[in-house]
């Protein structure tokens, strides 16, 4: 392990991938050699990068982990010797099974695997008069997963609509978190309403940097993304946001800042967890 800097400039990249693999994985190429280029060691991809759309085409589009999509992001992580957090896929059931991971893989500098994180929370909702019910052909993931960079920073790795859930951010900032990722694919009008008030809150009150790469775009029919990609420091100031364009942002993050915040309004510090409990049934 490398020993760390006081900044870690990182990107995230926003696309609007739709049911066609070869075309998303080349927009993802592109963009993420873009970052790199632009000095980012961290990338961050959207949610569901390699294919979204219907639950079908989320079926046919499925991989496991050694195919081609991680396959990919192992080879580029390793040939622009960046951290590559390969936003999410939808996973083929290990063993076989039916229904499908939503899973976001973190890759190291050297091309291999450093965390694998399966989203907990299943969007099951309607927005828009729209319906969308992930739980018909994804299955929940059932673990908290932090992750390191290659120069030792703690990366909490979330999904989408995990966003909603602070608790989840919390304990991921309480085990040593720093940068919270959030790749996604926010619907087009909880991001005009949402995205960017739960993202500057989940910054501010784990005092820790959030990167959010979502999609842009229609994905399926009556389905749009709103893009709007964000880098949010711990104080809550958004770093870079993203142009309504396939596109990535970039921005440098000042990890002393980090520390100072945390020192000189240290409500991490000041919790007093024993006062705490979870209601019946919580």
């Amino acid at each position: 392990m490398s020993e760390e800097t006081p900044t870690l400039r990182v990107a995230a990249v926003q696309l609007n991938s739709r049911g066609d693999f070869d075309a998303n994985l080349a927009a993802a190429d592109r963009l993420t050699r873009a970052a790199a280029a632009d000095g980012a060691s961290l990338v961050l991809l959207p949610e569901k990068w390699s294919v979204l759309g219907s639950g079908e085409q989320l079926r046919s589009g499925a991989q496991a982990l050694d195919g081609p999509a991680i396959s990919w992001a192992r080879a580029i992580a390793h040939e622009l010797q960046i951290d590559l957090v390969a936003g999410s896929i939808s996973e083929l059931a290990p063993g076989g099974g039916e229904r499908l991971g939503n899973t976001s893989v973190h890759i190291s500098p050297d091309g291999e695997i450093s965390a694998i994180y399966r989203k907990i929370h299943m969007f099951d909702v309607t927005v828009d008069g729209v319906e969308y019910r992930e739980s018909e052909h994804e299955e929940p993931g059932d673990a908290v997963v932090l992750s390191s960079t290659a120069a030792g920073v703690e990366l909490g790795m979330t999904v989408c609509y995990d966003l909603r859930f602070p608790e989840l951010y919390r304990i991921l900032a309480l085990r040593g978190a720093r940068v919270l990722l959030v790749p996604a694919a926010f619907t087009l009008a909880t991001t005009r309403d949402h995205w960017e008030v739960l993202l500057r809150a989940r910054a501010i009150e784990n005092q820790a940097f959030v990167i959010a790469a979502n999609q842009i775009g229609e994905n399926a029919p009556g389905r749009r993304s709103g893009g709007r990609s964000l880098i949010v420091d711990p104080w809550g100031i958004v770093l870079a946001q993203a142009a309504d364009s396939v596109t990535q942002i970039t921005a440098d993050l000042d990890l002393d800042l980090l520390a100072r915040v945390r020192a000189e309004l240290p409500s991490l510090a000041n919790r007093r967890a024993t006062a705490y409990a979870w209601p019946p049934g919580g």
